[in-house]
C-alpha cells in the first residue's frame, strides 16, 4: 500500500488529494479506507509525505522538507543526515533546532536561495527543524538541584536543554537528595522558549559515590547491564550441545578443512573475543596465497532468534573504560565463536591469490574449519618481527608482514589517506581510579592485521555488488567542498603550501607534508574535523578515507551486527528485502554513534575525576601539549598523554600579559617576549575542570626535568576497525 501511495504522489500529474480522492486514484474499495489511512499515517510519521491544509497529501520533498536523523554538537549546532540517499548533510543552526534533541528523527525544511546568473559558491545546505517525527529517547541522567522552591535537573549532556523542571521525586526506591545523580524522563516540551517538564524515575546516588560515575554513563546511553533470560538460555543451550566446546563432526562436514594450516590470531593483551585469523603461504615463484578467516557467528545466530533480535538491538559491542557491553553472550563471544588456539572453530574464509607486489589476482569465498596454531598479542607479534624468525609459524608471520607492507604501499599509491593518530588506553586500579594512561601506537604488528582485514572487506563488497544482493555497506562520503575550501584557507594562513583539496593527490601531499613540520599535527586535526562521519548504508557509495569504491564490514561479526548481516548476504540462500536492509543500516549507524559517545564519556568521567584529584592535592602534573588554535582570549591545546583538548585562557597566565596579533595569528608576551603560535609544543598543567560542560582549562607550566611521558603499549584498540 505504501509503495503505491508514494508512486502516485510522485507522478508529475499528481495534484494534492484528500483520502476519498486517493481512494479513487488508487483504485481502492470503500472498505479499504481504514487501511489507506493507516498507511498514510505511517508515511506522515516517517516524514516521507506531508498532510497540508484541507487534509491533502503531498510528498515532503515538494515543500523542500526532508526527513532524517539529527546529530547535535556540544555547541548546540545540528547536522541532519537525510533518510534518502544522495541528499547531503543539512546544517541546522542552534536557533533553528526547535525542540529537537540529539538522535531524534526530524523533518527539516531546506533553505533554498536564488542563485541568479552568477556561478554558485560551494556552501553547506542549511535548514531548520519544522517537526519532531520520533524521539530517539526520553530518559536522561543529570544532577538534581533546587532554585528557590523549584526543583530541576541539570542534564550531564551539554547537548540537552540546560534544565528540566521536575516535581518532588516519589516512589523511586530511595530518597533523593539535592546534588544526587538521577534519571529523569521528559514528559513534555512544547517550545524552545520554555524548559521541558519531566519526572525523576531513578536515583543513582551522590556523584562522588563509588560506581555512580559509570552507572550514570550506562543509564544515559541506555546500555544494558544484562542479557534477557531467553537470550542467555539460547546461548547456553548452543554451548552445552557441544560438550568439548568444539563444533560437532557433522557441522564440519562440507567445509574446507584448513586445520593443518599455520593459522594464527593477533589481538590486544586483554582481548577475549578473537574473531579474525590469518595464514599465508608461498604459491610458486612470485605468488602468495592468503587465507583470512573470520568467526562464523552466522552458523550459531539464526535470523529472528532471541540471540539475533538482541544482537540487532545492541548493534555492536561497546567498549567502556572499565567493562565491555558485548553484542553476544560470553558463551558465544568469548568461547564457541572465539578463534582460540588448539581448538576447532568454524569460519567464513576469503582466500586470496596475491602477486608478489601485493596485487590481488583471485579470490574465493567459502565456509571453513580451522585450528589456530598460536595466539599472538600485538606486543608479542611486534617482538617477533623485530628479530630473526624461529620456526615455521614465526617465518610465516614475517612473510605476512612483508606482504602486508606491500599491500599497504599499493593502498596509499591508490589514494588512501593516512588519518591515523595514536590512541590512549586508560588502565584503572581495583577501585576504578585511573592508574596509568598508555599510548597505543599503530606499529607494523597492527598494520599486518589491518591491511589483510581491509583487503577482505573490499573483496566481499565487490562480490556482493556483483550478485546485487541486498546488504549493508560501510560508507565514508567525501567532505563538503566548502569545508575543504575553508580548511585550505586555514592551512595557507600558516604559510603551508596547499593545492586544490578536491583532488585526492593534493590531500595526500598535504598530509605527508604535515607529518614533517612542527604545526603538522595541529593542522591534521583540523582536516579530520572537516570530514564526514563513516556510517552504514544499503548503497555502496565507497569509502573516501580508504579510497575504496567497494567497501563493507565483514571481519568482526562477534562485535558488529553489520558484519553478521554481510555474512548472511554473502553465504545464505535466502536474502533479506531491500527495505529491511535499509532499516538495519540506519539502526546500526545510530547504535555505533551511541557506543562511540558512551566510550568517550566513560573515559572522560574517569579522567575528570583523575584531574580534579590533581587540583585538590595541589600537585599539578606537567603535560606536553600541542597548540591547535590561537585566539585573542587564549589558545587551544591538544594533550596527547591524557587524550584531551582544552583552552589555555590568557586570564590563567598570571606572570605575563599576552597580546594577539591577528595578521600573524599569534600571541606575544609583553614581559617575556614569548611568542605562541599554531603548532608550538609546550608544557601545561590543569587549571580548571568543568565536568558539566565537559571542558578542561589548562595553564602554562615549566616541565620539570624529571617529567616522564606516558607509558607506551602496543595493544590494539578494538575501536579502530569499528570506526572504519
Amino acid at each position: 500500500m505504501e509503495s503505491k501511495i508514494l508512486k502516485l504522489l510522485g507522478r508529475a500529474d499528481y495534484t494534492p488529494s484528500n483520502v476519498p480522492e486517493l481512494l479513487k486514484c488508487l483504485g481502492l474499495r470503500p472498505n479499504q479506507q481504514q487501511e489507506l489511512q493507516h498507511a498514510l499515517a505511517g508515511l506522515v510519521k516517517r516524514g516521507e509525505i506531508l498532510r497540508t491544509k484541507g487534509n491533502r497529501y503531498i510528498q515532503s520533498r515538494e515543500a523542500d522538507l526532508v526527513p532524517g536523523v539529527i546529530q547535535i554538537t556540544r555547541g548546540g549546532k545540528g547536522f541532519v543526515q537525510p533518510d534518502e540517499a544522495g541528499i547531503g548533510e543539512i546544517v541546522i543552526e542552534e536557533r533553528h533546532t526547535a525542540t529537537a534533541m540529539h538522535g531524534d528523527r526530524v523533518l527539516v525544511r531546506r533553505d533554498v536561495r536564488a542563485r541568479g546568473l552568477r556561478k554558485p559558491e560551494p556552501e553547506l545546505t542549511a535548514g531548520h527543524v519544522v517537526r519532531i517525527l520520533e524521539r530517539k529517547r526520553s530518559q536522561f541522567v543529570g544532577t538534581l538541584q533546587r532554585t528557590r522552591q523549584l526543583l530541576h535537573v541539570t542534564p550531564d549532556d551539554p547537548r540537552l536543554p540546560s534544565v528540566i523542571m521536575v516535581s518532588e521525586p516519589r516512589d523511586v526506591g530511595r530518597k533523593a537528595n539535592i546534588g544526587d545523580k538521577v534519571v529523569v524522563e521528559i514528559l513534555q516540551w512544547e517550545s524552545k522558549e520554555t524548559p521541558p517538564e519531566g519526572e525523576v524515575i531513578e536515583v543513582l546516588g551522590a556523584p562522588d559515590a563509588e560506581g555512580v560515575d559509570m552507572l550514570s554513563v550506562l543509564r544515559h546511553y541506555d546500555l544494558p547491564l544484562h542479557f534477557p533470560k531467553s537470550v542467555l538460555q539460547e546461548a547456553n543451550t548452543i554451548a552445552k550441545s557441544r560438550p568439548d566446546n568444539q563444533p560437532a563432526a557433522d557441522e564440519c562436514a562440507g567445509r574446507v578443512d584448513c586445520r593443518a594450516h599455520h593459522v594464527v590470531t593477533i589481538d590486544p593483551d586483554d582481548a577475549k573475543d578473537f574473531d579474525d585469523a590469518i595464514c599465508i603461504k608461498r604459491e610458486g615463484r612470485d605468488q602468495w596465497r592468503l587465507w583470512v578467516h573470520i568467526a562464523d557467528v552466522s552458523h550459531y545466530v539464526r535470523p529472528g532468534s532471541p540471540l539475533d533480535v538482541e544482537a540487532l538491538k545492541r548493534g555492536n559491542s561497546t567498549y567502556l573504560v572499565d567493562r565491555v557491553i558485548p553484542m553476544l553472550p560470553e558463551a558465544l563471544s568469548n568461547e564457541l565463536c572465539s578463534l582460540k588456539p588448539d581448538i576447532d572453530r568454524l569460519t567464513k574464509c576469503v582466500e586470496f591469490l596475491l602477486a608478489h607486489d601485493g596485487r590481488v589476482l583471485g579470490t574465493k569465498f567459502y565456509s571453513a574449519v580451522i585450528r589456530s596454531k598460536r595466539r599472538f598479542t600485538y606486543r608479542e607479534a611486534f617482538a617477533v618481527l623485530q628479530r630473526e624468525a624461529e620456526g615455521e609459524i614465526e617465518r610465516m608471520l614475517h612473510h605476512a608482514h612483508e606482504m602486508a607492507q606491500r599491500i599497504r604501499h599499493l593502498r596509499f599509491k591508490n589514494g588512501s589517506l593516512d588519518l591515523d593518530f595514536p590512541e590512549n588506553k586508560i588502565r584503572l586500579d581495583e577501585r576504578g581510579r585511573v592508574l596509568r594512561i598508555e599510548r597505543i601506537e599503530n606499529d607494523v604488528s597492527h598494520q599486518l592485521i589491518e591491511e589483510f582485514m581491509l583487503l577482505a572487506n573490499e573483496a566481499v563488497a565487490a562480490r556482493l555488488m556483483q550478485t546485487d544482493r541486498p546488504a549493508v555497506y560501510r560508507i565514508h562520503e567525501p567532505p563538503k567542498e566548502k569545508r575543504l575550501v575553508e580548511y585550505r584557507d586555514e592551512v595557507l594562513s600558516h604559510r603551508v603550501p596547499c593545492g586544490n583539496l578536491s583532488h585526492r593527490p593534493e590531500v595526500q601531499r598535504l598530509l605527508a607534508k604535515l607529518g614533517a613540520i612542527p604545526i603538522g599535527a595541529a593542522l591534521k586535526i583540523g582536516f579530520l574535523k572537516s570530514l564526514m562521519r563513516a556510517r552504514y548504508a544499503v548503497e555502496p557509495l565507497g569509502h573516501y578515507g580508504l579510497a575504496k569504491k567497494k567497501y563493507t564490514h565483514f571481519t568482526s561479526p562477534i562485535r558488529r551486527y553489520a558484519d553478521l548481516v554481510v555474512h548472511r548476504a554473502l553465504f545464505d540462500k535466502t536474502h533479506m528485502q531491500h527495505g529491511e536492509a535499509r532499516q538495519i543500516a540506519d539502526h546500526i549507524s545510530t547504535t555505533e554513534r551511541n557506543s562511540s559517545d558512551a566510550e568517550r564519556d566513560s573515559k572522560e568521567v574517569k579522567l575528570y575525576a583523575f584531574l580534579n584529584a590533581q587540583l585538590s592535592a595541589k600537585k599539578p602534573h606537567p603535560y606536553a601539549a600541542l597548540v591547535t588554535d590561537v585566539r585573542n582570549f587564549g589558545f587551544f591545546v591538544d594533550v596527547p598523554d591524557i587524550g584531551l583538548s582544552g583552552l589555555v585562557p590568557l586570564s590563567a597566565i598570571k606572570d605575563d600579559f599576552f597580546t594577539f596579533d591577528p595578521a600573524r595569528n599569534q600571541l606575544h608576551g609583553r614581559r617575556s617576549q614569548r611568542v605562541i603560535r599554531l603548532g608550538d609544543r609546550l608544557t601545561v598543567h590543569i587549571h580548571k575542570v568543568d565536568s558539566y560542560k565537559k571542558q578542561v582549562d589548562f595553564t602554562l607550566a615549566e616541565a620539570p626535568r624529571s617529567a616522564k611521558p606516558a607509558s607506551r603499549s602496543r595493544g590494539k584498540s578494538k575501536n579502530r576497525q569499528t570506526r572504519r
